[in-house]
């Protein structure tokens, strides 16, 4: 089966803006991104907060709609073989890297290769890759061993940018200087970073897509607090921010405010899951009693209901309900019953001892959302109930990373991880034992490894046909939830919070991770 789509071109040049509200040229954007990432480039990483800065820096081969039919970007045509074993693309010419180069096929071929070597979900997207072949400058073809019908949907810039082989050839990935100061194709040039304060990125004026892009200057703004950014927000300074910027708690408010409006569309390329992950090189963890206890000890509609004010639905598998195809709803949560956990411990040997304790844990969570700091507090209770201690260890985000995923210094963490598009992008990460790489964030951190889960992630990942494909996960889902390395508690809802001098902020299924291109303000 082929697929095809050809870009046309730009009709005519936009002047200024008008009451038909046609795109001016001009203004700067207060964009909101938290918390403050490590790194601009997400080549090695799956952090929201470098998704959103390094797609407007680097592109990726496709972009796509809100129903996830792609749609060009690097790439102008593309096919698929008749067995799914070949992928060819057609590049777009005449495209410049920033600092001048001209982008080739030799790009590409670098970008996925890279990416399946050290990106954590792109170890998964592209493990049937064998090589990326170059016939000419401007086609790519990727060859497969195996199908992967996901492929197509996996190559939007925030999860697999395109970036120069000429920078990155021969370094270390993790390293590289182009991770802090990055060049690119896109539509937006890094300026600067002042560590703790702001990102300045300033218009492309060789961008391949004239007349775009239309916005001067991008001024990305960490503010760590929510309620300070809802305040910047009423301030009017900011602009707009994604992944629900504001409290929760404020959102109703929020939504009131003539000159600020939400918009929920942009995240059909993510759904979210939140979740609490052991890890399963703790010696109380490694009994299955042990987080069977735990898990009975806490209700996930406590969770919904005080860490996320009710936005979202109880989801106790690995695969969210948003990605309804997969979903396994036959699964539900585990019973809130304390008196089975307290005899799950004692059954496991961990009996309280005379000053009611039994052993301790190390808890702590991803700071990227309060919710997720919310649900820690109400965890660190419920463990309290059962005779477990548990103090809450914060970080700022390089930190946890680095604790939870380097060191492996920690029992249990509260996470938000994507599901992605696609389960075998946003969840085979999370429990194929392959993909347990110290250093490499929000992959395997339990140290989940099971040969029948392994098996059935592995099939689905290849699987052509839809039914049998859904089988597997229904399959997998259940020996997940069994093994229990990780606790499932809510899909939950995002929100963007936008001033309305903002237009075309959301045009695609990755909303704040799009290059932003066709973004314009009044002024």
């Amino acid at each position: 089966m082929i697929k095809r789509i050809i870009l046309s071109g730009v009709a005519a040049l936009l002047l200024c803006a008008t009451a038909l509200g046609q795109p001016r040229q001009g203004g700067t954007l207060k964009f909101v991104v938290e918390p403050e990432p490590p790194t601009l480039v997400s080549i090695d990483n799956s952090f929201g907060a470098t998704q959103k800065i390094s797609s407007k820096i680097s592109e990726g081969l496709l972009t796509y709609d809100f129903d996830l039919r792609p749609q060009p970007q690097l790439a102008t045509e593309w096919s698929v073989s008749p067995d799914g074993l070949r992928y060819t693309f057609r590049l777009r010419a005449g495209v410049k890297w920033h600092d001048g180069q001209a982008f080739t096929a030799d790009d590409v071929a670098f970008s996925i290769l890279t990416l399946k070597r050290v990106h954590p979900r792109g170890r998964g997207t592209f493990a049937s890759v064998t090589e990326v072949r170059t016939p000419d400058a401007l086609t790519a073809e990727i060859v497969l061993s195996k199908p992967a019908p996901y492929l197509i949907s996996a190559l939007a810039a925030g999860e697999a940018p395109i970036v120069p082989k000429h920078v990155y050839d021969g370094t270390d990935i993790a390293t590289n200087p182009n991770s802090l100061h990055p060049i690119g194709t896109g539509p937006f040039i890094f300026r600067e970073w002042v560590k703790g304060s702001h990102v300045i990125l300033d218009r492309n004026p060789n961008y391949w897509d004239k007349p775009k892009p239309y916005l001067d200057r991008i001024i990305v703004r960490f503010i760590p607090d929510s309620g300070a950014r809802a305040a910047a927000f009423e301030a009017k300074e900011l602009d707009l921010g994604g992944d629900t910027p504001v409290p929760l708690s404020d959102l109703e408010r929020i939504k009131s405010i003539p000159f600020l409006g939400i918009e929920n569309r942009g995240y059909r390329y993510t759904g979210n899951q939140s979740e609490m992950v052991f890890n399963l090189d703790s010696k109380p963890l490694i009994d299955l009693r042990v987080r069977q206890a735990i898990a009975h000890a806490i209700d996930p509609e406590v969770v919904l209901a005080t860490a996320w004010y009710g936005y979202g639905r109880v989801s106790p598998t690995p695969i969210s309900p948003a990605l309804a195809e997969f979903h396994n709803d036959a699964i539900k949560p585990y019973s809130y019953d304390l008196a089975l956990a307290g005899r799950l411990l004692d059954e496991a040997g961990y009996k309280r001892g005379p000053d009611g304790k039994r052993f301790a844990l190390r808890l702590t969570f991803n700071p990227y959302n309060d919710s997720n700091r919310r649900s820690a507090e109400y965890i660190k209770q419920a463990l309290g109930r059962l005779g477990i201690d548990a103090p809450l260890s914060a970080y700022d985000f390089a930190a946890f990373v680095k604790t939870v995923y380097t060191d492996r210094a920690f029992d249990i963490e509260v996470d938000q991880l994507s599901n992605t598009f696609d389960p075998t992008i946003g969840v085979q990460r999370v429990y194929w034992s392959k993909n347990f790489k110290p250093g490499l964030g929000f992959s395997n951190g339990s140290h989940y490894n099971s040969a029948e889960a392994d098996r059935l992630l592995e099939a689905a990942a290849v699987e052509p046909d839809p039914a049998s494909r859904r089988s597997l996960f229904l399959r997998f889902q259940q020996v997940a939830y069994d093994d229990l390395p990780v606790l499932n508690l809510v899909a939950f809802d995002t929100v963007t919070v936008f001033n309305r001098r903002v237009h075309d902020h959301t045009l695609t299924a990755d909303g704040m991770n799009a290059n932003f291109a066709g973004v314009y303000v009044d002024q």
